[in-house]
This record gives C-alpha cells, structure tokens and sequence, in this order.
C-alpha cells in the first residue's frame, strides 16, 4: 500500500502546484474548479490509502525481498451477487424523475430508496450470505 500512496500523493503535490499557475495564465473559473477537485480526489484517496497501509503488515510486494509465494492463499472477503444495487439504481432513477415531474414521486422513491439502502447494507446479516 505504500507505493500506491505514494504515487497518489505526489499526484496531489502536482495538482496543487499546477492549480495555481493554470489559474494565473488562464482565469478560467472551471478548469481550476476541475483542478481543485482532482486534488481533493487524491487527497482523499491518498488519505484513505495511508490509513489502511498503517492497519495492514507489509504485503510481499512492499518488500524488496517478497517472494511471489507468500501472496497465494486466500486474499480477503469478496460478497457473491446482489441484487440491492440494481433497487438502489432505480429508486435513484425514480428520485430524479420525481424532480422532474412532482414532488410526490420524490418522495415514493426516497421510501423505497430507503428500504433498497437498508436492504444492501444489511444482506449479509440474514439469509443465504449471513455470516
């Protein structure tokens, strides 16, 4: 984790330098607003990046020395399918329409966006994937 901060890091550094410059030769209001939130972007990345590469052990491939043998076996946890995506997505859809057209239909898919959330959030509790 330690190569990837770095790299997101550095692109941040670059980022906050260019900003500033482009700002002046250009005063384009939009391609440093773009500028501004790609650093944020690598700031939260690289943020999240180093607190997980704190919580981690070296990793074979952040030492010098790794064998390619000490990264077999099991690498973590990846959930089978699910279908409370696909819900989310459309009381997403339903929520926007429902700007569009009326309040009410708004307010019909933030139930049932509610519902679609806890139901993703929750499916590992109960169920075929309860663990």
């Amino acid at each position: 984790m330690k190569v990837e901060y770095w790299t997101i890091a550095s692109c941040g550094v670059f980022f906050v330098l260019i900003t500033p410059i482009y700002w002046l030769l250009s005063e384009d209001w939009t391609g440093t607003t773009a500028l501004v939130m790609t650093f944020l972007l690598c700031a939260l990345l690289g943020f999240y990046l180093y607190v997980v590469a704190k919580q981690i052990d070296d990793r074979p491939e952040d030492r010098s020395d790794g064998e390619i043998a000490e990264g077999a076996g099991e690498q973590g946890f990846f959930p089978p399918y699910s279908w409370w995506p696909l819900f989310c997505a459309m009381t997403l859809g339903t929520m926007v329409l429902g700007v569009v057209i009326g309040w009410w239909l708004f307010i019909i898919g933030m139930t049932f966006g509610t519902a679609a959330m806890l139901g993703w959030i929750f499916e590992y509790y109960r169920g075929v994937h309860a663990h």
